[in-house]
């Protein structure tokens, strides 16, 4: 017996994707998702998502590079290798500005990357929508919504219902 993942249904036009997410987001559905060939400003508004998380790993990821870099320099010129060369001192932040700024700036490309893996739960080699015949126009010229049936609004005769109601083409089930 095969498991229902969720509904799917097709949309012709950018307007047309965007009133539906509206009105998807208007009826209460928490578990669903919106298929675009290309990036459509304000769908996420339109969707109701909130801010992502993604600022928060890099900034973590900097003030780690940051710390990382001024404690090493630190360590080395006070513990590990004290040489005093010209009458300089130990330890400046002048001089171990460099190594932190460097610091800085790849901890936090690879925290924003990781974060954004974590986030999205990837790699995700195999997704239920990627088996549905329609989800090649998903990549080139149609707009798609899908409502999954872990939703807890989601009742398999109103979700249909709904996305008929607000201009949805092609409703189908999808496999999971």
């Amino acid at each position: 017996m095969n498991k229902t993942y969720g509904i799917i249904a097709a949309f012709d036009t950018t307007p047309e994707i965007y009133q539906a997410c509206e009105k998807v987001r208007d009826a209460g559905y928490t578990q669903w998702d919106a298929l675009t060939p290309f990036p459509v400003h304000g769908l996420d508004y339109a969707m109701g998502l909130r801010r992502s998380k993604v600022p928060r790993f890099s900034l973590a990821g900097g003030i780690t590079g940051f710390t990382v870099g001024m404690g090493f320099i630190a360590w080395l010129g006070l513990s590990e290798y004290p040489l005093v060369v010209g009458g300089k001192p130990m330890f400046s932040p002048m001089f171990a500005f460099p190594v932190s700024y460097e610091l800085t700036i790849l901890f936090t490309a690879f925290a924003t990357i990781g974060g954004m893996f974590f986030l999205n739960r990837l790699p995700m080699h195999y997704h239920p929508v990627m088996k549905a015949p329609q989800f090649v126009r998903a990549m080139d010229d149609r707009f798609y919504i899908v409502i999954e049936t872990n939703d807890p609004k989601f009742n398999a005769t109103a979700t249909r219902d709904l996305l008929v109601k607000i201009g949805g083409k092609d409703i189908a089930e999808l496999e999971a």
